[in-house]
């Protein structure tokens, strides 16, 4: 599993008994969200040290920019850069049972064979497991196509049903001329699939075109027609298809949240991921380098508001082009350790039910 690491200069000079105690404090936090004060560090830590002792380390710490005291003679929690510290250079991320594998595929391919409903499926499964918010950005696909069917809706109008090599199925509301017959629909169905197998959406509308001339004397003029209106109408989704987003358990996130000033800066965070260049922004995050990104915090500007975190990872399709991102958000306090190969793993999955 890579995973990759935001750049960041931690300190050099931290001793043994700094360490530990930076570790514990950080330990600590991620597990109750509670700061930690010298006494309680003295109970936990596995060296004996005095309070005074501790205070003093932590003082150090402190001036290093990596806790702070929250109030005035309370304990210590870590601060974002501390975090980073702590992630990147302590941290290690387990793998997966065999069990957690198995279950991770058995809810994202429970979902029915559509694009959609695996993307969902997948954030739903990733918030249940992390109790943080699954979210996943859907960027372009242009997968190979296997077969193309035309289904009357009502007389003007036609369900385009798409399905991928991959056995995934796209369906799309196209116009249809006054008075096409059902003969017309299926000599239009026949002729795109003599021309679409195996190829992507753009490769089949090359060739089409390539060949349309000729095919000019074997179809009639509405025919011909339904073809246009249905090349139009899949490159029409191609060009201008947007990333689209996809977020279950948002309530995870409110459930400690309190202060209405945190409540407001949720719903800005959803704002901004909703926008179209909160998803561009995700999705470009995703694309930079090979593994999962770990964002904590202002580190990202997507974030900084919220006082959120993001593990987020990209998947791929069949030409190992990066499509779309899937990742949970969550509190600075996320169970890295475990989140982390839990988000690798489920792009994996899904890279390869697209694939």
């Amino acid at each position: 599993m890579n995973v990759i690491h935001t750049p960041y200069t931690a300190p050099e000079n931290l001793d043994e008994r700094s360490r530990d105690i930076f570790r514990t404090i950080v330990e600590t936090y991620l597990e109750t969200g509670e700061p930690v004060g010298s006494r309680n560090l003295a109970r936990q830590l596995e060296v004996s040290l005095s309070p005074a002792s501790i205070r003093n380390v932590m003082s150090d710490l402190e001036h290093l920019g990596l806790i702070f005291a929250p109030h005035v003679s309370a304990g210590r929690l870590p601060t974002e850069i501390g975090l980073r510290y702590f992630v990147d250079g302590f941290l290690e991320f387990g793998d997966l049972t065999k069990d957690e594998r198995a279950n991770i595929e058995t809810q994202v391919k429970a979902a029915d064979k559509t694009v959609d409903s695996v993307l969902t499926e997948a954030s739903k499964m990733l918030s249940g497991l992390t109790q943080g918010a699954g979210l996943v950005i859907a960027g372009k696909t242009d997968v190979r196509l296997k077969h193309i069917e035309f289904i009357r809706l009502e007389a003007t109008k036609a369900l385009v049903v798409i399905v991928g090599e991959n056995d995934m199925v796209e369906n799309r509301i196209l116009e249809l001329p006054l008075g096409l017959s059902a003969s017309t629909l299926i000599e239009a169905s026949n002729y795109l699939n003599a021309h679409i197998a195996g190829r992507t959406l753009s490769e089949a509308r090359l060739a089409i075109g390539k060949s349309f001339t000729s095919a000019r004397n074997e179809l009639d003029e509405l025919a011909k027609s339904l073809v246009d209106q249905g090349l139009a109408s899949w490159a029409g989704a191609e060009t201008n298809q947007m990333p689209q987003l996809i977020v279950r358990g948002r309530g995870n996130l409110l459930e400690n949240v309190d202060a209405q000033n945190d409540l407001d800066r949720l719903r800005h965070l959803f704002n901004e991921l909703e926008s179209k260049e909160g998803m561009l922004q995700l999705l470009d995050l995703a694309e930079t380098g090979e593994g999962v990104k770990i964002f904590i915090g202002s580190e990202n500007k997507l974030f900084s508001l919220s006082g959120s975190s993001v593990v987020v990872a990209p998947y791929r399709d069949s030409d190992q082009r990066i499509i779309g991102a899937v990742g949970v958000i969550g509190p600075t306090r996320l169970n890295y350790g475990r989140i982390v190969p839990m988000v690798d793993y489920t792009a994996q999955v899904i890279s390869k039910l697209l694939s």
